[in-house]
């Protein structure tokens, strides 16, 4: 299913995942109870791609240097999971699996925000933090960066750009943020 859903094939029916995989549908459901069960094996062997190669981002030092390691790991991943993403998203609103996978996956994107970027976050006055710690987690998430790729036609290295400057944004307005001069 995911080499299909890779190749294109957003929605890959059960028949076609049997064919790729040359046996039979039978065997298929051998394996699997049904659908929800062939989805939910699928984002676990996606979510353990994603954590596979995902590069740790250092929690101190230079807040320019962390931006731009930050949004060059947050591109790559988001490029490197975009079809599947899309897939998993015309099966959410369907699969209670998908919709629990999406949210976690979601969540930790907003806890890795919340570590790259806690330093920062703690200098902002308690009334700002959250909201904050939201606008980043929106500025660095999937769905900006399809807004970015699909709908206005950056290609990968222009749409990290937009969220490297986004976050620089975010962050570096704020008095607190300034960096000392070198």
């Amino acid at each position: 299913m995911l080499s299909l859903i890779e190749d294109g094939d957003l929605r890959p029916t059960a028949p076609r995942v049997a064919e790729r995989a040359g046996v039979s549908l039978r065997s298929v459901f051998q394996h699997f109870q049904d659908m929800e069960a062939i989805y939910a094996a699928v984002a676990e062997r996606q979510i353990e791609r994603m954590l596979a190669t995902a590069k740790f981002i250092a929690r101190e030092g230079l807040l320019g240097d962390r931006i731009r390691a930050f949004a060059a790991e947050r591109a790559r991943l988001h490029e490197a999971v975009t079809p599947v993403r899309r897939a998993a998203l015309l099966i959410e609103p369907f699969s209670p699996g998908i919709a629990e996978r999406l949210r976690w996956v979601r969540d930790l994107g907003g806890i890795e925000v919340a570590k790259v970027f806690r330093l920062e976050l703690a200098q902002l006055p308690t009334k700002d933090r959250r909201d904050a710690l939201e606008a980043l987690t929106v500025a660095a998430s999937w769905s900006a960066w399809e807004a970015l790729r699909a709908h206005q036609g950056l290609s990968p290295a222009q749409a990290e750009r937009v969220v490297r400057r986004t976050v620089e944004a975010l962050l570096e307005k704020h008095p607190a943020m300034k960096e000392p001069a070198r």
